[in-house]
């Protein structure tokens, strides 16, 4: 193998349109933020919106925060995504136990919630705000910000290993 093994993240929602989009778009700049090399993408356990673009609400959010994730478009876990991924990141308790039920026996990729990577919120879900008003985009956005700085932080550190 040549040269260290860049991570790779896979954020994992229900739909791929609302929270787990987001927490892509906040992980790669706080990545970029770091200078953490890191692979990094989003998709969800059902097949509802596979092809379609976010939510045009999560687009406005990451777009008042400075980011455009309107190219981005939904698509369905794989089990392929087991041994792509080192870290299979859930936003809530559902879809993280649908991820073990499909992760494939021997598959390397860690799984956890995006809050547990947050001092504090450890379990927490991130509420899906796809049912609800706006303003639940802006709550969204707060923690998904939160999981993905504390997220790159613990990886750059992993990366660096022992001073």
């Amino acid at each position: 193998m040549s040269g260290p093994h860049k991570p790779a993240v896979l954020f994992v929602c229900l739909g791929n349109i609302c929270r787990s989009p987001l927490a892509e778009a906040a992980f790669r700049r706080e990545a970029e933020r770091i200078g953490l090399d890191v692979a990094v993408d989003s998709a969800g356990t059902g097949d509802w919106h596979v092809g379609s673009p976010p939510d045009p609400r999560a687009i406005a959010v990451a777009l008042a925060n400075g980011i455009d994730i309107s190219g981005y478009r939904a698509r369905q876990v794989a089990p392929g995504d087991f041994e792509r991924f080192d870290h299979v990141v859930a936003l809530d308790r559902a879809n993280l136990a649908k991820l073990r039920a499909l992760r494939p026996a021997g598959s390397r990729a860690a799984l956890s919630l995006l809050l547990d990577h947050v001092p504090g919120r450890e379990g927490e879900p991130v509420a899906d705000p796809y049912y609800g008003a706006d303003e639940g985009f802006d709550t969204t956005w707060a923690d998904v910000t939160a999981g993905a700085r504390a997220l790159a932080r613990a990886l750059a550190r992993r990366l660096a290993g022992p001073e």
